[in-house]
């Protein structure tokens, strides 16, 4: 899964590709949200005020792990050391850590902590294994945005992340991330997405960016 990856946005293009648009309790005609928002989230979204957050200085408050790797971009994987992989992306300019085996991280910021580790399929009996994904599991975050329009997610909410390369004829390659956040807080039921990379021969194209809240 190393190397540099480029979002190919076949899902949710409205709120992913255009500028953020405000949260409507009553939205136009054939709009949807699809984020399974309790009353307190729908009130929190109502006020958002993009001026508020530039003020305070929380401009990446739709960039933590829960919505990043929605945003359009690249992002690029590596190996840190032999117990943790880094993924950055140049949108925002975040930087995340999956770590296998017990974190060392102490969470608190945009991308929490992040616990990794290989789950794999076929191979029963002693088999060779025929496929697997990289499974993540971060807590411990700041609170943000589940999408960069002022939908909450809160300090309690767990992001659950599944990783899969998959190679198709003639040498193309895709990473499709699959997620659920589950929040107490701010969500009735789990929320699911999944979002798709194509892999990139190098570093072309990549173009570090500031957040933005608007």
């Amino acid at each position: 899964m190393t190397g540099y990856w480029a979002s190919v946005v076949v899902e949710d293009w409205r709120y992913r590709m255009l500028p953020p648009a405000k949260f409507e309790e009553k939205p136009a005609l054939g709009a949807r949200v699809g984020i399974p928002m309790n009353a307190e989230a729908r009130r929190i979204a109502l006020a958002w005020d993009p001026a508020k957050d530039e003020a305070a200085g929380e401009q990446c408050k739709g960039y933590g792990a829960p919505n990043i790797m929605r945003i359009p971009g690249r992002i690029h994987i590596a190996w840190q050391d032999d117990r943790a992989l880094k993924l950055e992306t140049d949108a925002g300019t975040q930087t995340r850590l999956f770590e296998f085996g017990a974190p060392q991280n102490q969470g608190g910021d945009w991308q929490g902590v992040s616990e990794a580790s290989w789950e794999s399929a076929g191979g029963g009996r002693g088999g060779p294994i025929l496929s697997g994904s990289l499974k993540v599991v971060t807590s411990k975050l700041k609170p943000g945005y589940l999408q960069r329009n002022g939908i909450p997610y809160s300090a309690n909410a767990t992001l659950t992340e599944y990783y899969d390369r998959v190679d198709e004829p003639g040498g193309v390659s895709y990473l499709v991330v699959s997620t659920t956040v589950e929040d107490p807080v701010y969500l009735t039921e789990p929320y699911l997405t999944s979002v798709h990379f194509k892999k990139q021969a190098d570093a072309s194209g990549w173009n570090p960016a500031p957040c933005s809240a608007r």
